[in-house]
């Protein structure tokens, strides 16, 4: 992949009710995925001076991910969230403060031509400067990932990060919460996008784009069901894949998809089995 490709954010550990615990967060999700699918991202983060950031640079090494961008903090925690599970749907009780909320300016993220970051480790002063001194060497495309969390969010600070985004990816509640009455149409034009990404749970997804297009796609039946967290971090993955690669959004809608109903299948929402991917790189000529 020729054109650089930075993922900014969380990287952590969910901790779920029957003991185990599983690296994540949702821009770590997405950097393992696009690892995985060929990118070769740059993931800048921070973790603790502890054994659980060791396992994740440890993690990163084995999956052959560039650990150039990931920091170590001397005295603040590896991030760390309590999963909780009802009806199948993960609900967050998300540890404060930690590792990834005191990013510093990454150097080597200069040329960066992609960006993706959410909203989450961006609740704290630090990794907003970080953040902005990304933004700030003015990347080409930015991809902005909506997650909000409370009490780690605030509306009108939200609302900045997607001015500043060529595209956004959020959920049917999380638009409502942002923009209340206001139609994804609408929204993408008053915030002067390039694109829209509207996920709507087992209703599928829409994408919309400036030049007046619009696609959906349907879910697809997943055989097993194990948990849902990460489902959406897949799909973001592959929607920047496909917008990297310059797939049609039909196409990329419809694979984003069948990965996120691949992953549903599995606990957590990462795979560290490069099996897991290779049917998917095989169909779409990667």
């Amino acid at each position: 992949m020729k054109q650089k490709l930075c993922i900014f954010g969380e990287v952590l550990f969910d901790h779920f009710p029957d003991g185990n615990s599983v690296l994540g967060g949702a821009p770590f999700n997405v950097a393992w995925h696009l690892q995985a699918f060929g990118c070769a991202p740059l993931f800048i983060s921070r973790v603790g001076d502890d054994a659980e950031g060791e396992s994740v640079r440890s993690a990163m090494q084995r999956w052959g991910m560039d650990t150039s961008g990931l920091q170590t903090d001397a005295t603040l925690p590896t991030g760390k969230v309590d999963v909780s599970l009802i009806g199948g749907e993960p609900s967050y009780d998300i540890v404060n403060p930690c590792a990834y909320d005191a990013i510093e300016k990454p150097e080597m993220a200069k040329g960066c031509r992609w960006l993706y970051h959410g909203s989450l480790a961006l609740r704290e002063p630090a990794s907003m400067r970080a953040l902005k001194h990304i933004t700030d060497e003015h990347p080409g495309t930015v991809f902005l990932d909506v997650n909000l969390r409370p009490p780690w969010w605030q509306r009108e600070k939200v609302l900045s990060l997607v001015g500043r985004a060529d595209w956004v990816k959020l959920n049917g509640d999380e638009l409502d919460e942002l923009a209340p009455g206001t139609s994804a149409s609408d929204f993408l034009d008053q915030q002067g996008l390039r694109g829209l990404l509207v996920t709507h749970g087992a209703k599928g997804a829409e994408v919309l784009t400036a030049a007046g297009e619009s696609f959906t796609v349907e879910p697809e039946r997943a055989d097993h069901v194990v948990d849902t967290v990460g489902a959406g971090d897949a799909f973001a993955s592959v929607m920047i894949l496909g917008l990297v690669r310059g797939w049609h959004l039909t196409d990329t809608l419809k694979r984003a998809q069948t990965f996120a109903s691949r992953i549903v299948g599995n606990r957590g929402a990462t795979v560290d089995d490069p099996a897991f991917y290779a049917p998917l790189i095989k169909d779409w000529n990667l």
